[in-house]
C-alpha cells in the first residue's frame, strides 16, 4: 500500500489545545506503561555515544512519549543524561508532570519547528511517533536541518502501513476507554470528553488510522536520505525492529567519526 497523507486532527491549528493534549497524554501513558520503545534502547545508546552527547533534544514530544520510562533505562549507561522536551504545540501540563517524575527533564514552552530547530538547542535529536505528520518535503527538511547543524538524529515510528497496525488503531477507542482513569495528571475534562461526550476516543481512532497510512516505510526513509545534501558526512541506519506484537520503524543518523 502506498503512503496516503490524509489529515490528522492533532495537526489542525483550530483543534482546541486541551483536546490535543488529551490525545498526546494518552499516547504518553500507553508508551510508558507498555514499555513500547524498550527494543530501541541500544539504538538510542548508540546515538548518544556516537554523537558524544549526554543530552537528548526531543522534537515533536507531544505528551512526552515513552521517554519517561526510557529515561530510567538510559541513565544506567548515561548517568548524567539530560532530556529536553519540545513541540510545535507544547503540552505544558504533560511536560511539567514528566519533569516532576524525573528532575533531569527540561522543556521549552515556546513552539519549536522540527524543520528549523534553533541553533542554540543542542543535543542528540529524537522523534517518537511524529515523522509521519510531515509530508516528504518537510520530513526531508527535518533530516537536512540535522545534517546542516551536525546534529545526530534518531527517529522512531511505532506503526506501519499493515493490516495488524491498522487493526490495532481501529480498536484504539477501547484502549482509551480502559486507560483514561489512570492517566496523569488527572483532569475532569478528560473524563467528560471520553465517557460523556466521547470526542477523545473518536479523535484517537481517526488519528491512529491516519498515522498508520502516513507512516514512512524503510524504503521511503532511505529515499529521504538519498536526496539530502552532504548526506555522506553521516552514517545512516534505517530498519524495523520487533516490539511485542508490533514493530518499530527507525532511522538513526550519526556524524561520521
Amino acid at each position: 500500500m502506498g503512503r496516503v497523507h490524509l489529515f490528522e486532527l492533532e495537526d489542525q491549528s483550530w483543534l482546541p489545545a486541551f483536546l490535543r493534549n488529551y490525545g498526546t497524554d494518552f499516547l504518553q501513558f500507553l508508551s510508558n506503561k507498555t514499555k513500547m520503545y524498550k527494543p530501541v534502547i541500544p539504538i538510542l545508546e548508540k546515538g548518544l555515544k556516537k554523537s558524544g552527547q549526554n543530552r537528548i533534544l526531543d522534537l515533536g514530544s507531544g505528551g512526552g512519549g515513552g521517554l519517561l520510562w526510557l529515561n530510567s533505562e538510559l541513565k544506567k549507561t548515561t548517568p548524567n543524561l539530560k532530556i529536553i522536551l519540545t513541540d510545535y504545540y507544547p503540552n505544558i501540563s504533560a511536560f511539567e508532570y514528566t519533569q516532576r517524575q524525573a528532575d533531569n527533564f527540561e522543556f521549552i514552552t515556546k513552539s519549536i519547528d522540527a524543520r528549523n530547530v534553533p541553533k542554540e538547542l543542542k543535543g542528540f535529536r529524537t522523534m517518537f511517533l511524529s515523522l509521519h505528520h510531515f509530508k516528504p518535503k518537510d520530513a526531508q527538511q527535518i533530516l537536512q536541518n540535522a545534517v546542516d547543524t551536525n546534529s545526530s538524529i534518531g527517529i522512531f515510528e511505532a506503526s506501519e502501513r499493515s493490516f495488524p497496525s491498522l487493526l490495532a488503531m481501529f480498536l484504539s477507542p477501547i484502549t482509551v476507554l480502559l486507560t483514561t482513569p489512570f492517566i496523569r495528571p488527572f483532569k475532569f475534562g478528560r473524563i467528560l470528553f471520553t465517557y460523556l461526550i466521547p470526542i477523545v476516543p473518536l479523535f484517537v481512532w481517526w488519528d491512529g488510522i491516519v498515522s498508520s497510512l502516513r507512516t514512512y516505510s524503510v524504503r521511503e526513509m532511505q529515499k529521504l536520505v538519498e536526496d539530502l545534501d552532504n548526506k555522506e558526512s553521516f552514517d545512516w541506519e534505517i530498519n524495523r525492529i520487533k516490539s511485542g506484537p508490533g514493530i518499530i520503524l527507525y532511522l538513526l543518523g550519526t556524524i561520521k567519526e
